[in-house]
């Protein structure tokens, strides 16, 4: 679960990073990485929720 934590918070820094860049400078390249960025994060968050659950059960 650490590692998935880790995982998340590498995402949400690029993510940020080039959704900066868009917005700031117009780049269109960054906006691009910051959408993959995101469906990533939507991913790993899925299995954030699916490994909690699972840790809450026990």
């Amino acid at each position: 679960m650490k590692a998935l934590l880790d995982q998340i918070k590498v995402e949400i820094e690029q993510f940020v990073a080039n959704a900066d860049a868009q917005v700031e400078k117009g780049n269109k390249a960054a906006g691009t990485r910051a959408r993959k960025a995101a469906l990533n994060l939507s991913k790993l968050l899925k299995d954030f929720r699916k490994v909690s659950v699972d840790e809450a059960k026990k």
